[in-house]
């Protein structure tokens, strides 16, 4: 049976309605494999007729941020704007975020945009808490009738299409969608194509004949959204610099994405580069001195299992650190004869690695696997030739909250609101616990600072645990490395004392006191550096004064006048309301600009104030800019 191929999403939405019938429980991947166009019309369908019902199962639905404050949107907005230029966002994302679902039409996540549904009670009420390995499991048992995702063509001229960015969950789903046709049970499987979309190869192909319905809407398609670069701070440099001691040659690796696995990949690639430099960094930080630490360059290289493909795997190859091969072995056991440097089960990242992914020459696109997540994220299927293939696995992620006792929380605040998801942080701690030569680490800067308050991201309690402390094994903050598996709980409080910042030591060790988890004669040690912010300044500024801990490594979206603001501005939402006003007077009181503050202001719209408002908001950013 060949699929049906429309240009229009209209028609493409009503063959899916007259094929499953009006009760819809339609699954869309995360990130960037939905299909906009087709579920834009099944929206506006069930919208306007209310004899039909729509249920949308997805992950990391990506939609317009909205700046929170007048100076934000000065800033963000044309930021903003250019990223969502010719974007078709998603109506039932904007219905939600605004109010107006229809009563007949339900929208659940697994894992959110992170920050973006804090205060929305509609979608923190229908969230599904789930780890990434989990979720197609739940989708057999709500018996999905729909899957739609975004789909590409085979350039070539193939009549194959590739699952692309989003192989994840589909290719998981296969035994659940053949077992649904062979009993006769209404299900369809969408598929829209975007020519923006890289071919990905492999398992991520699948036959046309595969698909019930095609949607092939008319050029141009719309464009992949992509990940900003965020700037690197000098901690999150420090803290990175930490976890790559722990990264053995001949290992394998997992990150994630952000300012951290930015500052990852930058210190790995100097590591094998600039060997002499990354060791006087560390040694800078007063860092590993065992002499077990990781310090050499790659002779074996790596192999990345991930389940997310991100920019820093593209670096990490092309400077020689991955490039430890393994059999590539298909989803029915069999050697295929083909060798890979990567698998992982989505992507997304920056617009650089879509572009790359897409002109790629097919030979290295064929050592990058794109997969069901079940593959990286799970032991289950293949196991021995995963547990061949996944020696010395460093599995690394980052979190909001540790608590001494070795309790982890990345995705929940402790009211209960959603931050994020789950995502596939429990399934790799799980696996770091059941490989023999495997660590989970997870990273967390010592601090947070908002409107001049500072508090501990190490706690004593905290109310949500992604991992709870029978999973411990590595926290790593920007002040060392604390190494938690298999040590007893006192042993546990004093190297998380030990990484956490020195202000917060004293009531953190009270605490475990209070609990009887520490004798009364406990002592940190001695030889423990005062863990404040100056250390790391002092340590790691000359080596970003002399280029090798560039604010973005590996490049920038933001304009040098956006780049001049990005510290300012930073200093502003950081401040409290005293700090504040000591910025509002030394900028209001300026009596002449110096070099780069006119094109700033200019920037911001803040070179001719018309109110009162606008007169402190200029005197804020040049105070901050001065200080």
């Amino acid at each position: 049976m060949q699929a049906t191929v429309f240009d229009d999403p209209v028609k493409a939405a009503q063959r899916i309605v007259d094929l499953v019938g009006k009760d819809l429980r339609l699954a869309a991947p995360l990130a960037i494999g939905k299909p906009n166009h087709l579920l834009n019309a099944l929206y506006h369908m069930v919208e306007a007729d209310k004899r039909l019902s729509l249920e949308i199962f997805s992950g990391l639905t990506l939609i317009r941020p909205r700046p929170k404050s007048d100076l934000e949107r000065r800033f963000s907005g044309p930021i903003i704007a250019e990223a969502f230029k010719d974007y078709p966002e998603l109506e039932h994302a904007s219905a939600l975020r605004e109010g107006r679902l229809p009563a007949n039409i339900r929208v659940h996540e697994f894992f959110l945009q992170a920050g973006a549904w804090l205060n929305n009670s509609p979608m923190q009420q229908e969230f599904i808490s789930l780890g990434y390995a989990s979720v197609a499991r739940h989708l057999r048992k709500t018996r999905i009738n729909v899957f739609a995702q975004l789909v590409a063509a085979d350039r070539s001229g193939g009549t194959r299409l590739s699952l692309s960015s989003n192989p994840d969950i589909t290719l998981d789903m296969q035994d659940y969608i053949a077992s649904c046709r062979a009993t006769g049970q209404p299900l369809v499987f969408a598929g829209e194509l975007n020519a923006n979309l890289p071919y990905m190869p492999g398992d991520a192909e699948i036959e046309q004949a595969a698909f019930d319905v095609l949607l092939d809407p008319p050029p141009p398609h719309f464009p992949l959204l992509a990940a900003p670069r965020e700037p690197v701070p000098l901690d999150v440099f420090a803290t990175a610099l930490h976890v790559a001691t722990l990264i053995p040659d001949g290992g394998t690796l997992q990150i994630g994405i952000g300012s951290f696995a930015d500052a990852l990949t930058h210190v790995l690639i100097l590591r094998h580069t600039q060997n002499a430099e990354f060791r006087a960094m560390v040694a800078s930080l007063g860092g590993q001195s065992a002499s077990d630490a990781e310090l050499g360059p790659f002779q074996t290289g790596l192999y990345a299992c991930s389940e997310m493909l991100v920019d820093g795997f593209i670096a990490l190859k092309r400077a020689g650190v991955l490039k430890r091969k393994v059999p590539v072995i298909d989803r029915s056991g069999k050697a295929t004869g083909a060798e890979a440097l990567i698998h992982a089960g989505f992507f997304f990242g920056h617009r650089d690695l879509y572009a790359t992914l897409r002109e790629m020459p097919r030979a290295e696109l064929d050592e990058i696997r794109m997969t069901g997540i079940s593959f990286p994220n799970t032991l289950f299927g293949q196991e021995a030739s995963k547990r061949a293939q996944r020696v010395k696995a460093r599995f690394v992620n980052s979190s909001m909250i540790a608590t001494l006792l070795g309790a982890v929380s990345s995705d929940q605040l402790a009211d209960g609101r959603v931050v994020s998801g789950v995502g596939g942080q429990h399934d790799f701690a799980v696996m770091a616990e059941e490989l023999e030569d495997a660590r989970s680490i997870i990273a967390i800067r010592a601090t947070r600072t908002v409107a001049g308050r500072t508090t501990s991201n190490i706690v004593w309690t905290y109310a949500n645990a992604t991992l709870p402390r029978h999973l411990r094994d590595v926290v790593v903050s920007e002040y060392g490395v604390a190494d938690l598996r298999g040590r007893n709980d006192r042993e546990t409080i004093s190297a998380m004392l030990a990484i956490a910042d020195s202000s917060f030591q004293h009531g953190l060790r009270q605490e475990a006191l209070r609990a009887g988890k520490l004798p009364r004669s406990w002592q940190p040690d001695e030889a423990m550096p005062s863990n404040v912010p100056a250390r790391i300044e002092a340590a790691l500024t000359p080596y970003r004064r002399r280029g090798l801990l560039p604010a973005f490594p590996f490049g920038s979206d933001f304009s040098e006048v956006e780049q001049r603001l990005l510290e300012p501005l930073e200093r502003l939402r950081a401040a409290g309301p005293l700090t504040l006003a000591r910025f509002a007077l030394r900028g209001l009181l300026a009596s002449r600009e110096v070099s780069g503050e006119g094109a700033a202001l200019k920037r911001l719209d803040l070179a001719n104030p018309q109110d009162l408002k606008a007169w402190v908001m200029r005197g804020l950013v040049l105070g901050a800019m001065r200080s």
